[in-house]
């Protein structure tokens, strides 16, 4: 039997039942804190009453000529759905359900408070609030049933409309369902942030108070008093006294604002007393939730009450103490902290690390010769500090000489062999991926997914220490041949050094001239040439995903386009955006591969093919004079050192793309557990896995394969997502003490304020100017964001990324240096670049006009933003 109406407090009051406001009025009531008394008017009622009146359809309709960058036909598309909703008639099973609901509560037509209730609000990540209706004082079954269809309506409001278009939500995916709560007859309310919004300080909250209800101080039609409080004392260590001239008060039908009596405009709206009291009460709400809160509440007869609490989803970065966790060792942003440039997952920081460190210190102990115990923290070399992924050494002087002693002795071994050992450690990984690909993943129980997962991962790090040994033959290769020929060769109109180091066929670039063969046969084939071109790439993928076949598409040629993508991504696929395994392989997050084949379409990108072929050209013609024009012995000087940097340069970008050569068996695996822990209750989602601890994975599975019930982590993981999110807002110190010696060393700086503009400097590795719009992108989430002629700014990037520099203006970093892959494909590109630009991805704003100077290192752009 359906729902239609459900108590306050009823245990099925989640998200998909009564929306984000009535989910978290429920969360609210059953822990005993002060909610007015109601119930919910559940989606499904919503979804009944647009089935029984055949609404969709009209929605869909009235939704076509949406378009997000023009206000106006939002709100012809709100007007007409509108119009479609108000006369449309309720249901008599939900008007009776609703009206039965009414008369249970206490009074003879009480006085209610009706609330519109989405789906797709009031979450950790993403707050809808004020996106729909709200209707106070409503008395009589018939007015409150007319208040239910109206906050029904309200979820095509235009700005609704709009925000879901941004967010990519689709209609068909929304719901609304209703609170009918007794109205508090409030002679005070506002809203309670148990963080400091202002500054971020989580040991703070704020309090806004003034007279009357709630609307005008949530409206902004009232300048309310403002109370700092100390969090857990509640004591009040700042006020001030605004002078209050609008308030909300009940009339007969509804409300309505009326100016506040002279001698209530000055006077404090709560005394301290108060005040700790709803700290009190904040601080229980702050620990139900896990997170800092934005609590509306009101106060009558001297009692509060709580009419809504939502998490804080706009709350400044906080400020943060980096420590160092043991004296004497100095932490940095480097090796594998590069291929993490994000902050990492709780499982990846278990997990994930723990495996590192155990390769890591065999690496220390076998092949360099040195104790790792007297070189890491106890914990191992990698940690992590606020999510971040950092390095340690002890560096003091005995180990400083220890450390230098040892980069003297392994120059000539890493440089001999380079490319033999890569291939080696490429194959071993190789032999342990096919294993586990080639095993029915389902059928494994989950101790033996774990023992995948650790046995796969534990090879990417193996062969990740083992590359570990042949980069710096790639890099010294490129630096000795490159000082040699601006020292002792290069004459003045002769080419860079770099024109003799590129035209080879990396993974990249064969993965780049996949998808153009990919673009070349779409080209070949009309009807399918035009669905590339008029299908926005959102589309382009979901259509990839789905089962279905689109109509405009002969099915032979998707079966054809199928085929080609899959046999790209079987070939190039294998690999990841970041180290971090909780991150989408490219053919999960394929977005970047869709806008490549488009640009190649459209004849907008340079045929890959083409720009291999004019690089070796330029190369050979290059060495052709140089070898024309100089004798012995430079002659054979130049010979043996570009042989070299050819041999070890061309196993740089294939050793980094072969890092997450392991990632998508890793993932299906953890797919796989995932699936299994929601199953049996313990989390919401398969990808919530990512969001555990390896100690909780370890007690899920001993807990399936013993037949016991599982331990619920549900509560855990929205408090881990949001804390997540708050760290992408941090800006980590590249090394830590942050006023260590060895900060000298490392480039970069605090940007400088120059004529107006502000000015960033980081370390040009491909010349070029260019002005033009930048986008942020701090991972695969963000790719679909990236549009042609951006600079494309990022903490760094990996091969996986290459596809997305052919949409890209020019490359700016926060780290990396002229040999990262960034300063490679951007000099490729032949587009600018600037690495070590630190904390660009921070300064910068989405959309904010930047000019990049390739050859100056600097980034500058105008400090309001345009």
């Amino acid at each position: 039997m359906k729902s239609f109406v459900i108590p306050l407090s009823d245990p099925q009051a989640d998200l998909n039942t009564v929306g984000g406001k009535g989910m978290s009025l429920a969360k609210l009531t059953r822990s005993g804190l002060p909610v007015p008394d109601g119930f919910h008017v559940t989606t499904e009622a919503y979804r009944y009453f647009v089935e029984h009146n055949d609404l969709q359809t009209g929605i869909n309709m009235s939704l076509e000529a949406v378009d997000i960058t023009q206000p106006q036909t939002l709100e012809i598309a709100s007007r007409k759905i509108t119009e479609l909703f108000l006369p449309a008639s309720i249901p008599d099973e939900i008007a009776t359900a609703i009206t039965q609901g009414y008369a249970s509560l206490p009074g003879s037509n009480p006085s209610v408070a009706v609330r519109s209730s989405a789906t797709a609000e009031d979450l950790p990540d993403a707050s809808f609030a004020g996106q729909q209706e709200t209707y106070l004082n409503i008395h009589h079954p018939e007015a409150v049933l007319d208040a239910v269809r109206k906050c029904w309506a309200s979820l095509w409001t235009a700005r609704a409309i709009g925000y879901r278009a941004r967010q990519k939500i689709a209609p068909e995916d929304v719901a609304l369902a209703v609170v009918v709560q007794e109205l508090v007859f409030a002679e005070a309310a506002g809203i309670l942030f148990t963080a400091n919004p202002i500054n971020g300080q989580r040991d703070q909250m704020m309090v806004s108070a003034s007279w009357g209800l709630g609307e005008a101080v949530v409206g902004g039609l009232v300048t309310p008093d403002s109370l700092i409080l100390e969090k857990p004392s509640g004591k009040v260590i700042n006020r001030e006294i605004a002078q209050k001239l609008i308030q909300t008060v009940r009339i007969e039908n509804g409300t309505q604002e009326i100016q506040v009596p002279e001698n209530l405009q000055n006077v404090p709206v709560l005394s301290d007393e108060q005040a700790g009291e709803l700290c009190q009460l904040g601080q229980r709400i702050e620990e139900l939730y896990h997170m800092p809160m934005d609590i509306e509440w009101s106060l009558a007869k001297g009692k509060f009450a709580i009419v809504q609490a939502r998490p804080i989803t706009a709350l400044p970065e906080s400020p943060l103490d980096w420590p160092v966790p043991q004296g004497g060792v100095t932490f940095a942003r480097g090796s594998l902290a590069e291929h993490t440039p994000s902050p990492v997952s709780p499982m990846f920081a278990t997990l994930g690390l723990r495996l590192a460190n155990r390769e890591t210190e065999i690496l220390w102990r076998d092949y360099i010769n040195i104790d790792p115990t007297d070189m890491f923290v106890s914990d191992g070399f990698y940690i992590t500090i606020n999510n971040y992924v950092y390095g340690g050494f002890r560096m003091g002087l005995k180990n400083s000489w220890a450390l230098t002693k040892m980069s003297l002795s392994q120059i000539g071994p890493m440089l001999r062999g380079a490319p033999e050992r890569w291939q080696e450690a490429s194959e071993k990984f190789e032999r342990v991926v096919n294993e586990w690909e080639g095993k029915d993943i389902a059928a494994l129980s989950p101790s033996e997914l774990l023992d995948g997962i650790c046995t796969v991962f534990g090879a990417a790090v193996k062969y990740y220490t083992v590359i570990q040994t042949t980069l710096p033959a790639a890099s010294m290769g490129e630096i000795f041949f490159t000082r040699f020929y601006n020292a002792l060769i290069k004459r003045k109109n002769d080419p860079d050094a770099t024109t003799f180091l590129f035209g080879f066929k990396t993974m990249p670039v064969r993965a780049e001239q996949s998808l153009f063969d990919i673009a070349s046969w779409v080209k070949q084939n009309s009807l399918f040439m035009q669905y590339m071109q008029e299908t926005s790439t959102e589309k382009l993928v979901a259509d990839f995903k789905s089962d279905d076949i689109p109509e405009s598409v002969p099915a032979d040629q998707w079966a054809a386009y199928r085929f080609r993508f899959d046999q790209h991504f079987e070939r190039f696929g294998r690999t990841a955006y970041e180290f971090d395994f909780a991150n989408p392989t490219p053919a999960e997050a394929p977005s970047p591969q869709f806008e490549a084949i488009k640009l190649f379409i459209d004849g907008k990108a340079i045929s890959p093919y083409d720009r291999y072929q004019e690089a070796l050209e330029k190369r050979e013609k290059a060495t052709k004079s140089v070898l024309n024009r100089i004798g012995w012995p430079r002659k054979g000087w130049f010979e043996k050192l570009l042989k070299k940097a050819h041999e070890t340069g061309a196993i740089r970008e294939d050793s980094i793309f072969d890092m997450g050569m392991g990632h998508p068996v890793i993932r299906s695996m953890f797919a796989e557990l995932g699936k299994l822990f929601v199953a049996g209750g313990a989390i919401k989602s398969a990808d919530d896995i990512y969001w555990l601890e390896e100690q909780e994975l370890q007690t899920l599975i001993t807990a399936i394969e013993s037949e016991d019930p599982l331990p619920n982590y549900e509560d855990q993981i929205p408090r881990r997502k949001a804390e997540w999110r708050a760290a992408l807002q941090i800006v980590p110190p590249v090394m830590l003490p942050e006023k260590s010696f060895w900060q000298r060393f490392i480039g970069g700086g605090a940007p400088e304020e120059k004529d107006g503009k502000t000015v960033l400097t980081g370390l040009g590795t491909s010349s070029g100017q260019v002005t033009a719009p930048a986008c942020i992108l701090h991972g695969p989430e963000d790719f679909p964001q990236m549009k042609p002629g951006d600079v494309l700014v990022a903490t760094t990037t990996t091969p996986a990324w290459t596809p997305l520099f052919a949409l890209a203006s020019a490359v700016v970093t926060d780290i990396g240096g002229p040999l990262s892959h960034s300063s490679i494909v951007a000099r490729e590109y032949g587009i600018p670049a600037v690495m070590a630009a630190r904390n660009a991805t921070r300064y910068i704003q989405n959309g904010q006009l930047v000019t990049v100077d390739g050859k100056a290192g600097t980034v500058m752009f105008t400090n309001n933003g345009s």
